[in-house]
């Protein structure tokens, strides 16, 4: 087996406009919309960094500078933090900044795609495997899902995707992987398929935006036309891809809640605040007696 190169860096895109959350994103970005006390975009940092990532790329786009400033030092809250006294916030703070020079932004000019937004970053990841990670989907479980995507790595090497199941009548929704020969920590894949029609669909494992990439598919985004939705689409490269090199799948044992709908961002939130051991009890109280009273409503209609 060819030697497998380590992965060292990752790219999280956030260029999109998040129209479906207006009119809270006109001037703040989505991706620094809260799951409870933090940003969606730190969920994604902060797992790629659990599972060894070294350097994070962001592709950014008009009106992201928040984004920016949140992975930058405060010296002038650090201070005032410190003497109120909160030195808890003031270690939570330093814990979650990123080591100087393991940050880089770059710009993605126009909307054109996720597979844009990742051949944007093609000079600063250079001619080197890659994670990429969707900060809109995040995951929640015992471990991160990039973890498990490191591990299958480093015994296949080639291009690794996460996966989870959905309802097989579900499948329609979602970009589907056909299930190979099972190896550790996950399965060989087949095929791909965005959005099968009903029925058609190889399997019901859909990609949950989490991915290793080799270097070879900035060549194939570069000559990349444009697809569905008029935007040059990074499942289409990969497909090309596919043909030449290997792509195994990582089952995640947890649930990645995507926060780029309405309905995902408040499961989301939920889930989140439960698992917290300071706020969990208060919540569950709180949700408990929601749905008990919204059933009684209906009930009662």
């Amino acid at each position: 087996m060819d030697t497998i190169r380590p992965v060292r860096k990752a790219i999280i895109p956030v260029a999109g406009n998040g129209t479906r959350f207006l009119p809270a994103t006109k001037a703040m970005p989505k991706e620094m919309l809260t799951i409870v006390d933090r940003p969606v975009v730190q969920y994604a940092l902060d797992e790629a960094r659990q599972a060894g990532i070294e350097h994070i790329v962001f592709v950014t786009g008009r009106n992201k500078q928040a984004i920016q400033d949140h992975f930058d030092d405060a010296p002038e809250l650090i201070s005032s933090l410190s003497r109120s006294g909160k030195d808890a916030q003031v270690s939570e703070l330093e814990a979650m900044l990123p080591a100087a020079g393991t940050v880089s932004f770059t710009r993605q000019q126009a909307p054109l795609g996720l597979g844009h937004a990742v051949w944007c970053a093609r000079d600063l990841i250079g001619d080197e495997p890659f994670a990429l990670l969707l900060p809109d989907m995040i995951c929640h479980g015992p471990r991160g899902c990039m973890a498990g995507l490191m591990d299958l790595y480093g015994s296949t090497g080639g291009n690794v995707v996460g996966v989870e199941q959905c309802a097989p009548e579900e499948a329609s929704k979602y970009g589907i992987v056909g299930k190979g020969h099972t190896v550790p920590h996950g399965f060989a894949v087949t095929e791909m398929v965005e959005k099968p029609k009903q029925g058609e669909a190889p399997s019901n494992f859909f990609l949950n935006g989490r991915y290793i990439l080799q270097p070879e598919i900035f060549g194939f985004l570069a000559r990349q036309q444009r697809g569905a939705g008029n935007e040059i689409q990074l499942t289409d490269s990969m497909l090309k891809l596919s043909q030449t090199q290997p792509f195994h799948a990582h089952p995640y044992a947890g649930r990645t809640f995507d926060c780029g709908s309405k309905q995902g961002f408040i499961e989301a939130n939920v889930a989140f605040a439960l698992a917290r051991p300071d706020i969990g009890g208060m919540v569950f109280e709180s949700v408990r007696d929601m749905v008990l009273s919204h059933q009684g409503r209906i009930h009662a209609a």
